[in-house]
């Protein structure tokens, strides 16, 4: 069927507008603050294909395979065979999913009896059981990192709200109130995409709805087709290295290939270090979906939705069995960290063709901070991601002290966390001065954050990248600063590594300093009067 341009324009708009108003249903509905205020969490609204058509600008990590992980449900349990009070769930790394903690359910939408789509949500959940309370830093599988749901169908009805289900996934966390109320936001979510999706219908017809749909697909694929066949058709490589994954091997390395051929981009990992042994690994479903983000990012604008019309055009494959396609049952709490390797990896290579459109590499690294405290009343677990400097473009200095691009999360303000975590406070939120690699543009600033402990029985843990190797700039910018985490103790300080469990004591300060973005350019070029803005501003 053949839409107006006025109903293709009000159909497609009113797709994106629902995901967006899940995405906030999901937020104000949430229990722990990693949801409601760092907003960990993504929704998203499909075709009866599984096809995603419209998302909410959330996670962009979870964004980009949602498809993908409810391909693996569909595959199990098909579209024909559902129910309205079916819902379907998946964190199963090895099929389809991401990392354990992020749970995806899947809500099937009908209208008088046809499946129209279904409405999709995933929340970062604080803990999801395994070996350490929020986050097992020394995890060497993927059954000491939680529960895992594989690709499954439940009755809404008969397994949630006090059913099997729910009393199960209760009593094998630490945390059962929060994660139950963060599942309950998600269906919350869920149920507004199919209000949203279900009045579409009735006033526009089911025919018009899916045609919108399917064009909405088109549109991005057009778009996106129409940028890349303006780049020289090549192939280009690029490397990106993580640190710390074991003593014999301190660095695992990414090496990537993007090939352009006409209006298609397939990129390929082939020659990627093997899989590791650590929680290093990342899921092939976050591989695509950081491939992809680059790509989006750096060739098309924000007016071009994200959907899967996007992916027809970008083909991503990586070996299985290397780091970036693991076998089970790897770990692979620290995903973030490959996956944005990947980014960079990918923008490197492409700045070989489109030096104009890219940035330098900025602190671009999941910096989770895990501080949890088992008292009279059980356990509280803060997580938090910290995020760092963004790297210079052509045309713009890197944004400060914001989470990197994969992760996109809010930092959760300090009157917020001091309330519900009465075991600390925090001592110190500031920019880091110099920390941005100076070019013509210069990176972001990274930041640091301390914590005075004001209890005994503390447990921090974290992972991160970046202790060593220096984000790189472009065209002569110079490098971002390296980050440190280190624990003050009475007049000694105790420098922890990169993947740390540390045990801390009442009056102990927690001080974590991420990086800085690199430079874009010859420092020697920066216009003077940007110079004299940051001496005004404390940050030279």
């Amino acid at each position: 069927m053949t839409l107006s341009d006025v109903d293709n324009a009000i159909l497609n708009r009113a797709l994106i507008a629902a995901s967006h108003e899940m995405g906030a249903k999901l937020i104000r509905s949430a229990h722990s603050p990693i949801v409601r205020e760092a907003q960990d969490c993504s929704a998203a609204l499909t075709d009866p294909q599984g096809r995603v058509v419209a998302q909410a600008e959330l996670t962009a990590i979870q964004l980009g395979s949602i498809s993908h992980t409810l391909e693996a449900c569909l595959a199990l349990f098909p579209a024909d065979t559902l129910t309205p009070d079916d819902f379907l769930i998946n964190n199963d790394p090895f099929n389809g999913g991401q990392h354990v903690q992020d749970i995806f359910l899947f809500s099937p939408i009908f209208f008088e009896g046809q499946l129209i789509g279904f409405s999709a949500s995933v929340v970062h959940h604080i803990d999801v059981g395994g070996g350490a309370p929020g986050l097992n830093a020394e995890a060497r599988d993927v059954f000491q990192e939680g529960l895992i749901f594989p690709p499954t169908k439940y009755s809404f009805k008969r397994d949630w709200n006090g059913g099997p289900l729910e009393r199960m996934i209760a009593a094998n966390v630490r945390l059962p109130e929060s994660t139950i109320g963060d599942l309950n936001a998600q269906f919350a979510a869920n149920l507004i995409g199919t209000k949203r999706l279900t009045v579409l219908a009735e006033q526009y017809g089911v025919v018009k709805l899916l045609a919108a749909m399917a064009g909405a697909l088109d549109y991005s694929e057009r778009r996106m087709r129409k940028a890349i066949v303006e780049l020289k058709d090549g192939i280009y490589t690029a490397e990106a290295e993580i640190e710390g994954a074991t003593v014999g091997m301190p660095t695992t390395t990414i090496r990537t290939q993007v090939k352009i051929a006409g209006d298609q981009i397939d990129i390929t990992f082939d020659g990627t270090d093997a899989q590791l042994k650590t929680n290093l690994n990342c899921p092939y479903a976050s591989t695509i979906a950081a491939a992809i983000a680059c790509v989006k990012s750096v060739l098309t604008s924000d007016d071009v939705p994200f959907n899967d019309g996007i992916a027809r055009a970008v083909r991503v494959s990586a070996p299985l069995g290397t780091v970036l396609n693991p076998h089970a049952p790897a770990a692979v709490r620290a995903r973030l960290l490959a996956s944005h390797r990947v980014f960079n990896s990918i923008m490197i290579a492409l700045s070989e063709v489109c030096p104009d459109k890219v940035i330098a590499e900025g602190f671009d690294t999941t910096t989770p901070i895990c501080l949890s405290h088992q008292g009279a009343s059980g356990y509280n677990i803060y997580l938090e991601i910290l995020g760092g400097g963004y790297g210079a473009g052509l045309n713009n200095d890197g944004a400060d002290g914001v989470d990197c691009p994969l992760s996109n999360c809010s930092n959760i303000p300090i009157e917020a966390l001091e309330m519900d975590y009465p075991f600390m406070q925090i001592e110190n939120y500031a920019l880091r001065p110099g920390s941005g690699g100076m070019g013509r543009r210069r990176g972001g600033h990274g930041f640091e954050r301390s914590y005075r402990i004001l209890d005994d029985g503390v447990l921090f843990s974290t992972y991160t990248d970046r202790f060593n190797i220096q984000p790189r700039g472009l065209s002569g910018g110079e490098p971002g600063a390296t980050c440190s985490i280190h624990v003050e103790r009475d007049g000694h300080k105790i420098a922890l590594t990169s993947r740390a469990s540390q045990s801390l004591q009442k009056g102990d300060l927690l001080v974590v300093r991420t990086g800085g973005g690199a430079g874009y350019g010859n420092p020697n070029e920066r216009n003077e009067k940007l110079n004299e803005k940051d001496r005004l501003l404390g940050l030279v």
